[in-house]
C-alpha cells in the first residue's frame, strides 16, 4: 500500500500565487481611455470610461507600461444608454421607430494611498479655447435645426427688429418712403422703365 505524504487534514495554507502585473505588451493601443472628473471619490480613486472589450487585466497592464501605477482593484459596469426616436444626428426624427445607442462601460481603479492622484481645478478663463464663438456657432445650429424641424413654420420669422428699424428710419428722415412694388420692379424690368411708370 502506497503512502500519501500529504496531510489533507492539516492546517489550510495561505495562496502564495501571484497573479502577472504588467506582462502584456501593447504596442499600438486601439482605443481611448477617458478620465472622469470625480470630485467626490477619494484622492486614491480613478474613474475612466473605456471600451465594452477591455477588461480589468487590460487596464492594469496599461496603466502600468504607460504610467508605473500599481492598481489594487478595479471595479467596472456597463451603463445602458436611454431609449430615443430614431438615429441620433437626423434631421426629421420619424415617430414610432425607436434606437438605443451603445452602451457605455466605466472602471472605478484603487490606487495605493502612498501615490494619490488629484484632478487639476477646473478652469475658469475659457479665452484660450474660444468658447464663446462655440457658444454662438451651438446656439446658431440649435435654432436652424428648429427651424428646419416639422413646426418649424410655426415660430416667429423675427422681422420686428428690422421692421423697427426701417420704422425709425422713416420717422427721422434717413430714409424715403416709397411703393413696394416699385422696389421689387426694379430688379425685374429695370430703373428706367420703372422711372416711367412712376412718371405716367
Amino acid at each position: 500500500m502506497r503512502s500519501s505524504k500529504r496531510n489533507i487534514l492539516g492546517p489550510l495554507q495561505p495562496n502564495k500565487f501571484i497573479p502577472p502585473l504588467g506582462r502584456k505588451k501593447v504596442y499600438l493601443p486601439n482605443f481611448t481611455l477617458t478620465l472622469l472628473r470625480t470630485p467626490f471619490s477619494p484622492p486614491n480613486f480613478a474613474t475612466f470610461i473605456t471600451p465594452l472589450s477591455m477588461n480589468k487585466l487590460d487596464i492594469k497592464d496599461y496603466l502600468y507600461n504607460l504610467y508605473n501605477i500599481k492598481v489594487l482593484s478595479v471595479r467596472s459596469y456597463v451603463q445602458q444608454s436611454r431609449v430615443q426616436q430614431d438615429k441620433p444626428g437626423a434631421r426629421l426624427p420619424k415617430a414610432r421607430r425607436w434606437y438605443r445607442p451603445r452602451s457605455t462601460k466605466r472602471m472605478t481603479i484603487e490606487m495605493p494611498a502612498t501615490d494619490p492622484f488629484v484632478y487639476p481645478p477646473a478652469p475658469t478663463d475659457f479665452t484660450p479655447w474660444d468658447q464663446e464663438a462655440q457658444q454662438k456657432a451651438e446656439k446658431s445650429r440649435e435654432e436652424e435645426n428648429k427651424r428646419m424641424g416639422p413646426q418649424g413654420g410655426m415660430l416667429p420669422k423675427g422681422d420686428g427688429k428690422s421692421l423697427r428699424r426701417q420704422a425709425e428710419e422713416l420717422l427721422t428722415g434717413k430714409r424715403a418712403w416709397g411703393p413696394g412694388w416699385v422696389d421689387w420692379d426694379v430688379g425685374r424690368i429695370g430703373r428706367g422703365q420703372v422711372g416711367a411708370q412712376v412718371g405716367m
